[in-house]
């Protein structure tokens, strides 16, 4: 699913659910600049998936048009479809990785991050019988899929033999505050090349 497709999507969702919306606090909710959001609006209505109405001088209501919930029936589907596809690849790599790397349930291994791969990292260690040691991020705090999240700086504490970095954004960044905090290289596992983040 390409970008415009999901910002459309993201759009149409705002809209039948919040249709007396500003276009302020639909680019802060979205994280994208007022007159883009402005484009993009106008664009939808341009396509006929969004009508707009004026309630009072400075108040506009939108209304995602029968059309509109066709494609965004159509989107909802096509989103789907991307996510379980991507789901199916990312869990292949991993577990492709894991075994390149010879992890096997007789290993402690630990964790570093918390976001959508740290959960399919821990979800397909599960499948493979291994259970995490620690879960690491930054400051700590909280917790992760009901282990706490131990703070960097503690990572003494609990031996492990493989630290799985499964962070997406800025690989190398996090190898190299891994390395900083003391990890041994040989310890840590990249689910994905250093040579650009």
């Amino acid at each position: 699913m390409d970008s415009e497709s999901r910002r459309d999507l993201q759009l149409l969702e705002v809209f039948e659910h919040e249709s007396a919306i500003t276009q302020r606090r639909l680019s802060a909710r979205l994280g994208i600049a007022l007159g883009l959001t402005n484009l993009y609006v106008k664009r939808l209505v341009r396509k006929g998936y969004v009508k707009c109405v004026t309630t009072s001088p400075k108040r506009l209501v939108y209304f995602v048009t029968p059309r509109g919930l066709a494609v965004k029936g159509r989107l909802t589907y096509e989103f789907m479809k991307y996510s379980l596809d991507f789901y199916r690849d990312v869990r292949r790599h991993l577990r492709e990785n894991l075994l390149a790397a010879g992890v096997t349930g007789q290993q402690r291994v630990a964790v570093y991050g918390t976001g959508d791969v740290a959960e399919l990292v821990y979800l397909l260690l599960k499948e493979m019988g291994i259970d995490l040691v620690a879960v690491y991020d930054g400051d700590g705090g909280g917790a992760f899929l009901g282990l706490p999240i131990v703070p960097l700086a503690d990572h003494r504490q609990t031996a492990f033999d493989l630290l799985i970095v499964a962070v997406l954004e800025k690989p190398a960044a996090a190898r190299k505050r891994l390395l900083a905090a003391g990890i041994p290289a040989e310890k840590l596992l990249m689910l994905q090349s250093t040579k650009k983040g």
